[in-house]
């Protein structure tokens, strides 16, 4: 069954924003996860903290992705744009993340929704990317701010003459 442009564009529309309201949601989750664990980033012994917030910070982003990308899929054997689920898996993962092989073809009347689906994640990607990289500023914002507080001296300051 052919789909018109309008309603392919409704659906992907519903879509990308239900997968930005996830988004959303879930990088809530991970500040606040992060904010609840913050002052523990505080003690002589952080640096192996800071892996473990790094390293769940890491697959919670991964989690939310899958999470994406799987509604996607469901979304594409749903509506019939592609029969087997598994076949709509790699397709709206391949395209998630603008990988593109091309080896599995989409209904001809949902192309719309799968080139939609890849805008919607390098936008999400691009965010979580611009989220990690802010949690790894902060923590190294952390550690600059100890500089001297556990027995490290401050870098030397440098003099001028005034001749």
């Amino acid at each position: 069954m052919t789909q018109s442009l309008a309603t392919q564009l409704v659906i992907a529309t519903a879509m990308a924003a239900l997968t930005v309201v996830m988004h959303l949601l879930g990088l809530s989750v991970l500040i606040a996860t992060t904010n609840r664990h913050s002052s523990r980033l505080q003690t002589e012994r952080h640096l192996m903290l800071q892996t473990l917030v790094l390293v769940g910070i890491s697959f919670g982003l991964f989690i939310l992705h899958g999470v994406e990308i799987w509604s996607y899929a469901v979304l594409y054997h749903w509506v019939g744009a592609i029969h087997s689920f598994e076949d709509a898996l790699y397709f709206s993962t391949a395209t998630y993340a603008t990988i593109g092989y091309g080896d599995l073809a989409l209904s001809k009347s949902w192309r719309v929704l799968g080139a939609i689906e890849g805008a919607n994640g390098v936008i999400l990607l691009g965010w979580s990317t611009a989220f990690f990289i802010s949690i790894v500023a902060r923590i190294r914002a952390l550690e600059h701010d100890w500089s001297g507080a556990f027995g490290q001296s401050p870098p030397p300051r440098v003099q001028r003459d005034m001749k």
